[in-house]
């Protein structure tokens, strides 16, 4: 009777249905991606989700941000599954967030590989690509995956599709959609992090996370372009700002400098570069304070220019980044140095001239017209319209004494 009083009970209190969280990587990979997914695994977390599944159709993208995603993977109490679906690819960067899953698959029409270094110079290459063959090999030898295919990824650039992965033993799944997918993997048994789980995730609800504001920002600010940008903007804005203080540039200087020094903690950068575009900012302050006829403007331009063709070096990034990277920092650069370095210069030119007006007080001047308490004073080589309360004739001496907007009061030399 006890039993049949339990199962009664249990056929009417509501069950808490299982979970499948969804993380969805799509496009470069950047510190967005990195916060996008550490929402995903604390849902899962709270909702005691039976598996993640991430879903990835990236290109490649940020080195750092690449290992966190990964170690938040390898880290995880709860079984990750990492999936390429139809009309995606999983390249570079995307590749090694694949294989870390405890149960990596793809879609037929699909294709991994290609996770060489680029942009890099021959001896940083080399280091490069060991490094990152040793890292990829770490993670293929927990996931039990063959070793000497996953190295020839970085050292070869090799690329394999869908089939000839699976065939390989690189991946786990062939699956053409994530239902047919958690159908083939439920009843296999994962070992994660030394305790081994069951899947059974057939029919389970798929709660996909949501792009939050925070991940947003992250991702537009991490950006390579971006912070390239930001940076080129910050130090022009601090230079104008400090040239026409009250105009509020500095502040906006400031916060461009900022945003850009926290992507560069990010980004893998070339210091030189950096160097560079730091000495054309020197170079343009010295230009506003000493007569070079524009020499050192000129040097602060190419400087700049230089320094932010070889600024980004992440070697994870797509090869169509540093192709069209390379024009729009050579456009953007030379554009925006060269108008920038006009309006610097003008804007101070400007003040320099504001300012020797303003001195004339003081001055000696020549009348050269007046009449009935007011005329005009030679003053400098320029015109300028007087007042005076001085009986005065033409060819006097007079002392300017104040100014009035473009009128001049003088009083006569005694």
């Amino acid at each position: 009777m006890r039993w049949i009083v339990i199962f009664v009970l249990l056929l009417i209190i509501p069950q808490a249905k299982a979970l499948i969280v969804e993380i969805d990587i799509r496009g470069e990979i950047n510190q967005g991606t990195v916060e996008l997914v550490k929402q995903g695994f604390d849902l899962a977390k709270r909702e005691d989700a039976k598996a993640v599944l991430i879903v990835l159709d990236t290109p490649g993208g940020l080195l750092s941000s690449t290992k966190e995603i990964v170690s938040t993977v390898m880290n995880s109490k709860i079984p990750v599954i990492t999936y390429v679906p139809k009309g995606a690819f999983s390249a570079s960067a995307g590749t090694i967030i694949l294989l870390s899953g405890h149960i990596s698959a793809m879609a037929n029409g699909t294709s991994i590989g290609s996770a060489t270094p680029i942009s890099l110079s021959e001896e940083e290459k080399n280091k490069t690509i060991n490094y990152i063959a040793s890292y990829v090999e770490s993670i293929a030898e927990v996931r039990g995956k063959p070793k000497e295919i996953v190295r020839k990824f970085v050292t070869e650039g090799i690329s394999l599709t869908a089939r000839e992965a699976y065939e390989k033993g690189v991946i786990d799944v062939l699956a053409d959609s994530k239902e047919d997918l958690l159908d083939k993997i439920s009843g296999k048994v994962v070992n994660v992090n030394g305790v081994n789980f069951t899947l059974q995730l057939k029919d389970e609800e798929i709660v996909v996370v949501e792009k939050s504001l925070k991940v947003e920002i992250l991702g537009i600010i991490t950006n390579p372009m971006v912070v390239f940008l930001l940076l080129l903007i910050g130090i022009y804005a601090l230079i104008i700002g400090f040239s026409t203080p009250g105009v509020g540039l500095e502040i906006l200087g400031l916060v461009c400098i900022i945003l850009s020094l926290y992507g560069l903690g990010i980004l893998s950068v070339d210091y030189l570069g950096l160097l560079l575009v730091v000495i054309g900012a020197i170079l343009l302050v010295l230009e506003l304070f000493m007569s070079t006829h524009g020499i050192l403007a000129i040097a602060s331009i190419i400087c700049i220019v230089l320094g932010s063709i070889i600024l980004i070096k992440e070697p994870l990034m797509p090869k169509e980044f540093y192709k069209s990277f390379f024009y729009i920092a050579i456009g953007m650069s030379l554009g925006l140095a060269s108008f920038m370095t006009f309006a610097v210069i003008n804007i101070f030119q400007t003040r320099k001239m504001r300012a020797k007006v303003g001195d004339v007080v003081g001055d000696v001047g020549e009348i050269i017209e007046f009449e009935d308490g007011k005329g005009f004073v030679k003053v400098r080589g320029e015109i300028w319209r007087c007042r005076s309360d001085d009986d005065l004739k033409v060819g006097d001496e007079v002392i300017i004494v104040k100014r009035e907007r473009l009128t001049l009061w003088v009083k006569k030399r005694s």
